[in-house]
């Protein structure tokens, strides 16, 4: 499997979801071995599992004191279209929510191309099962020769348990898992406003459930477990490989996700990325 950069450079341009900032970047073709690297203020972040600083409401990675919010939508979509090198030029704090799903970069890098590089991509492959676990959520990686998804995702009422079982290939992304919006709870908006977050976040933005269901209309019955693979995605962008492995995700977020990242970099490192953790 070979590396891959875009053909040409892709811009995006609008407002972060928890920041309010107007924000524009910058998506540039990068050469072999780049890695996906995000270049704010002059620093560069590379978006591996150790640059991540923070899990609370997005994955936020940073060097130092330079930080990019929210980047596993951008990240998904990436990893999603097979790109395995880019430069991400940010002018501000966080990458744009666009309409609160993946589409508008799935779309984008889809048309811009994709070239393939004269050099290997690393794997994520596994000679025996992988699992971490953080009470009753959990995330299994198994060997496997393709990239496959299964997700539980279990939320409140009106939402309820969703499941979602998918092999990952660029076309299948971006017309199953894109498109699929970021979500929450009405009654959470307020809370979130008084933590700072959610400040550019719309219905525009943003899926959101009343106690009847959602105030807008949903793309897919299971969109939200959808829009979940699409956040596991992004994250498993930070693994710095393809994975060509079967992951299992049960009721999963960003922070179980980097720490199991973490520790299997940790492992590929030292040629056993097998146990569990």
């Amino acid at each position: 499997m070979k590396q891959t950069t875009l053909r040409d450079a892709v811009r995006f341009a609008g407002v972060g979801l928890h920041t309010g900032a107007q924000v524009t970047v910058d998506v540039r073709p990068a050469p072999v071995d780049f890695g996906l690297q995000f270049v704010r203020a002059g620093t560069y972040v590379p978006a591996i599992a150790e640059h991540v600083v923070d899990t609370s409401r997005a994955t936020v990675v940073g060097v130092g004191a330079v930080t990019v919010s929210t980047v596993e939508h951008l990240l998904s979509a990436l990893l999603g279209t097979g790109v395995a090198n880019a430069e991400i030029a940010v002018d501000g704090p966080e990458v744009p929510i666009v309409d609160g799903s993946a589409q508008a970069f799935s779309d984008a890098f889809h048309a811009a191309g994709v070239v393939e590089q004269p050099r290997e991509r690393a794997l994520l492959v596994l000679d025996e099962p992988f699992v971490a676990r953080d009470g009753e959520r959990a995330i299994v990686l198994l060997p496997s020769d393709a990239f496959r998804v299964r997700f539980v995702a279990d939320f409140p009422p009106p939402v309820g348990v969703q499941y979602l079982d998918t092999c990952i290939d660029p076309e299948r992304y971006r017309t199953e898992i894109a498109p699929a919006r970021t979500f929450g709870y009405l009654h959470e908006v307020e809370a979130l406003r008084a933590r700072g977050l959610a400040r550019g976040g719309t219905l525009e933005n943003a899926l959101v459930f009343g106690p009847h269901g959602a105030l807008q209309e949903l793309r897919w019955p299971d969109e939200v477990v959808r829009h979940k693979v699409l956040d596991l995605l992004g994250d498993l962008a930070l693994a710095g490989a393809w994975p060509r492995c079967d992951v299992i995700a049960l009721k999963s977020g960003h922070a179980l996700h980097v720490r199991a990242l973490l520790e299997m970099r940790r492992r590929m490192a030292a040629g056993v990325p097998a146990g569990s953790v």
